[in-house]
């Protein structure tokens, strides 16, 4: 079997180094908020080009932190693609604000800037854009439409680590952005972890309390506070990992291109790519078919795994019933028909051959 993601090649490549950054951890005595962790949030924001970096527990609760340290609550609104993933939404709500959903564009699956001014009211406060599947949303026209109607930008970053769009990295590219680092992702952790990036200092000052309890000094406390700390002994493997993380995502876009090169079949629409290719970092590669049921049977019995990003759009989610009955229906076909095909910087060539062999040979009877 061919796997969509095999987590244990990645990582064990990095085995010797890993196990010597939980060692000096283990014998520092020092395992929540100390020198690994800040070190890790230096390199990163380094990386991602922005002054600020912070650890948290997950993406997630970046964005929940994000949302909460804007003081966006109850009656406010934020635009949101309506094909995310279900995080996206849920960081809206649980600050008691309101999601706003609006349709993606059916050829990147990022939101559509063209939805989004029909959709901004009195009570808009920011727009929510995520990367998906590992390329950047076409920001300029977004920013726009930000500054006329002074809203902020958060960056849902979750699965494009490393991704450009003029010239310069996710994370940089609104007001405040989130990162998560479940291992799966592109710069993977071996938990749950994740990591909030700005240039704003009022911010990131706020944030630096609201992780930890709401507090900048032990037992004095300034806000209602979260418990979400980057955990000492990830933040060293996420240092290692990004050594290596652009040499990665080159290794996904060589991949990718030879999907799109190679793969011809008819009942098969390929990826978009809409800027240069270092706007896409390859986080998932996907597919759309009509005959989406045939086609994972087809692939599994010829011993391909593949999986679904995702297969319920969130307005038909049972946690949001009261959307049940809305209709986006880019987002509906969009969910209906998308499959992923493996890919990882640690795919072996002849894999790679053979999924585009067996995806050229796939027919509808």
């Amino acid at each position: 079997m061919i796997p969509f993601l095999d987590l244990k090649k990645i990582n064990l490549r990095h085995e010797e180094a890993i196990l010597n950054s939980v060692r000096k951890v283990l014998h520092s005595g020092w395992y929540i908020m100390g020198d690994e962790v800040k070190f890790f949030e230096s390199e990163f924001a380094d990386y991602c080009g922005t002054k600020f970096a912070l650890g948290v527990a997950n993406g997630l609760d970046a964005l929940e932190l994000i949302i909460r340290a804007y003081d966006i609550g109850p009656g406010d609104e934020i635009i949101v693609p309506s094909n995310t993933y279900i995080a996206s939404i849920l960081s809206i709500s649980a600050n008691g604000a309101i999601p706003v959903l609006v349709e993606p564009n059916l050829l990147t699956y990022n939101l559509d800037p063209e939805k989004i001014e029909e959709s901004i009211t009195p009570n808009t406060k920011a727009i929510l854009v995520v990367h998906l599947y590992g390329q950047a949303c076409n920001m300029t026209p977004i920013k726009s439409i930000a500054e006329k109607y002074n809203l902020k930008i958060i960056e849902d970053c979750a699965q494009a680590h490393g991704a450009v769009y003029a010239d310069r990295k996710v994370g940089n590219l609104g007001d405040a952005a989130a990162f998560s680092f479940y291992p799966g992702k592109n710069l993977g952790a071996l938990g749950d972890a994740g990591a909030i990036t700005t240039n704003d200092e009022n911010l990131y000052t706020n944030l630096h309390a609201l992780r930890n309890y709401g507090s900048h000094k032990k037992y004095e406390n300034i806000f209602k506070g979260y418990n979400s700390r980057l955990d000492e002994f990830q933040a060293p493997i996420l240092s290692e990992k990004l050594k290596f993380l652009d040499q990665d995502n080159s290794q996904r876009r060589t991949i990718a291109s030879y999907y799109l090169n190679n793969i011809n079949n008819e009942n098969l629409v390929l990826p978009f790519v809409e800027e240069k290719s270092e706007s896409h970092v390859w986080h998932v590669f996907v597919v759309r078919t009509s005959y989406r049921t045939d086609f994972i049977n087809y692939m599994t019995q010829k011993g391909i795994q593949t999986m679904i990003h995702y297969p319920i759009p969130p307005h038909k989610q049972e946690a949001y019933k009261e959307w049940n009955e809305l209709s986006f229906p880019i987002s509906e076909k969009i969910h209906s028909e998308i499959v992923s095909l493996p890919i990882s910087p640690v795919m072996d060539l002849e894999d790679v051959k053979k999924v585009v062999e067996v995806v050229n040979d796939f027919r509808t009877y």
